[in-house]
């Protein structure tokens, strides 16, 4: 959730790493931090700042020349943001410089010993505990100390360290929080995600849980935490730094939402198969054997993930005829869930390091499951821990709520539905009415998007709404959910999400003139049953938005979007209230791309 950049060569550090931050922000940005050191300067140079990037730069003196460095943007969870909680954490002797992503689970117990040894804590940090803990130790190497204190910790990190004793170096290390090493000419970066790399190098190396490496200007090496060595062969990243600018537009979300038409050509491209009238996914690694085997698909998610493999557990009963459901993977792994062998389990995470998701995934993998991966980032934990799966191709997403991301993974899982339909008992027929429906999608989201002006006059009407009520049947539940969670994450304002057919039984003592209702209406087997709720909500004073296939005569505003195919029908819907999610947090002037609170890859639990 917090961002790392570091580089080791011969360029001026600090424009480099500053550069860095700024496009990591979006992972973190209560605070951050920067240190720096050069070959003929004894000691460490550190500057913190609360605030953003722009608050740290501010503070940066203009004599601030190295040639090594590590840099820092905090997503506060031990300690409130202040310049003294801000990252990099240095020891006492001022010698030892560490950045750490992750959570200290036994930080208060390794505190207080500490603290009988004499040692004096400055900040509120879990991570000024790993900071003492290195600096304390005897041994030669700085590898061999970072080794000796990651011993005695437990918890996740992804970590980068300095050390005033070893200016030639950086060592860094990996558990259940992302680390990717950039490699350059005589020169080596290292990050919390390919982000802050992309400008500088596309040749990467992503380590692995209890994987470490050594960073020199013009070599690295990886090993494990016992100091075994690994082999690690650099992959090319696809993602141009270009990907990572606003383009044109005022936010990164704005930005995004019309990237959708684009996103989604790029998911379907080169998998429809119209011979067979399938598709095809050749990562899965799921044969048909294996997949007319499967008697139950269970999706693990968090947040917009969740609401996606909703939809997605839908299409797969829909066309695969195959029992699914969706679970928060927050939820699942502490259940003590029962793991069928005939169960497939599909891990969906925009990033591939969702913490929540991949611990659901070991734990699966140790049970002996199946596990698909569906994500975004290619060479993720999750994609490397999964037997399989399908990336979902959406680019890079900066804004910290998703709005392509979503979109894409939607229709990744129509096309496993399909797949997996074609295999089973789905006919040539209907798979080509799906591959039509499919192809229609991004001339259709274009279409919607074209209505901006529109949805924006209508955010504007409900930005002094205190709370917001969204409704959906079936089909319309998920995308009910997920527009509710868009506007509570941007806008700030309360929403809650109920199934239509449930107004009666408790929601319905809400329903006032104060509390608008967005209600999904598609044109499918249940509109009758949807306009019977809007005849509900109106009957006692409520003020309705309507998405829907045609104009609806009991709401006061109707958003029309194209028909699809039924069960694509969902990926549609929820577009339009992206935007009004979107204008409704303008309207307000709310920080668009960097919600209070949040943060754009969860990689603590």
């Amino acid at each position: 959730m917090c961002g790392i950049v570091g580089y080791i060569g011969k360029r001026d550090v600090a424009p480099l790493l500053l550069e860095g931050l700024q496009r990591l922000e979006y992972r973190g940005y209560d605070s951050a931090g920067i240190v720096v050191s050069a070959p003929k300067t004894a000691g460490l140079k550190m500057v913190k700042a609360k605030g953003r990037v722009r608050d740290l730069e501010a503070k940066v003196p203009a004599r601030f020349k190295g040639t090594t460095g590590i840099a820092h943007t905090r997503w506060a969870t031990h300690g409130a943001p202040s310049d003294v909680n801000a990252h990099p954490h240095m020891s006492a002797d001022q010698k030892v410089a560490v950045v750490h992503n992750g959570i200290i689970d036994n930080a208060s117990e390794l505190r207080r010993k500490l603290e009988a040894d004499g040692v004096v804590f400055l900040s509120e940090t879990d991570t000024e505990v790993l900071t003492h803990l290195i600096a304390r130790s005897q041994a030669e190497t700085l590898e061999e100390k970072v080794r000796q204190a990651l011993r005695l910790i437990e918890g996740t990190y992804g970590i980068a360290v300095m050390h005033a004793d070893f200016p030639e170096r950086i060592v860094v290390a990996r558990n259940g929080s992302p680390v990717v090493l950039g490699i350059g000419d005589k020169e080596m970066f290292v990050a919390s995600d390919i982000a802050a790399l992309v400008t500088h190098t596309r040749q990467i190396v992503t380590l692995d849980d209890g994987e470490m490496a050594t960073l020199k200007a013009d070599d690295f090496r990886t090993y494990t935490t016992e100091g075994t060595r690994t082999t690690a062969e650099p992959t090319t990243v696809e993602w141009e730094a270009e990907s990572y600018d606003m383009g044109g537009h005022d936010t990164y979300m704005h930005k995004e939402i019309f990237e959708q038409p684009d996103a989604v050509d790029r998911v379907l491209r080169g998998r429809i198969d119209d011979r067979f009238s399938t598709v095809h996914l050749g990562g899965l690694n799921l044969d048909a054997r294996d997949a007319r085997a499967v008697r139950r698909v269970k999706i693990l998610g968090c947040g917009t993930s969740y609401h996606a493999g909703m939809i997605g557990a839908q299409m797969i009963e829909e066309l695969a005829r195959i029992p699914a459901d969706a679970e928060p993977a927050s939820e699942f792994r502490y259940r003590n869930p029962v793991v069928d062998p005939d169960t497939l389990y599909i891990a969906v995470s925009q990033s591939g390091e969702t913490y929540d998701v991949l611990a659901a995934v070991q734990e699966l993998k140790r049970k002996g499951a199946r596990v698909l991966g569906v994500v975004n980032v290619v060479g993720s934990a999750i994609a490397r821990e999964a037997d399989g799966g399908t990336y979902v191709h959406a680019g890079p997403e900066v804004c910290v709520v998703s709005t392509k991301c979503f979109t894409n993974t939607t229709v990744a899982f129509a096309l496993l539905a399909l797949h997996l339909g074609r295999i089973r008992d789905l006919s040539v027929r209907d798979g080509k009415r799906i591959i039509e429906g499919l192809r229609k999608l991004p001339a259709q989201i274009s279409e919607i998007l074209a209505q901006e002006a529109e949805i924006e006059k209508m955010a504007a009407e409900y930005a002094e709404a205190r709370s917001m009520l969204f409704i959906g049947r079936v089909r319309g539940y998920p995308v009910a959910r997920e527009a509710s969670l868009k506007l509570k994450e941007v806008s700030y304002i309360h929403a809650e999400a109920y199934p239509a057919s449930e107004l009666k039984h408790g929601p319905l003592a809400l329903i006032e003139p104060a509390l608008p209702t967005v209600a999904i209406v598609p044109d499918d087997d249940l509109l009758e049953k949807n306009r019977a709720a809007l005849e509900e909500i109106k009957a006692r004073s409520g003020k309705i938005l309507a998405v829907a296939h045609q104009h609806q005569e009991k709401a006061d505003r109707t958003i029309v979007v194209p028909k699809n195919e039924d069960e694509l029908d969902p990926i549609l819907m929820g577009i339009p209230l992206q935007l009004l999610a979107y204008h409704t947090a303008k309207a307000l002037g709310r920080d668009i791309d960097k919600p209070r609170n949040l943060a754009k890859s969860v990689t603590v639990e």
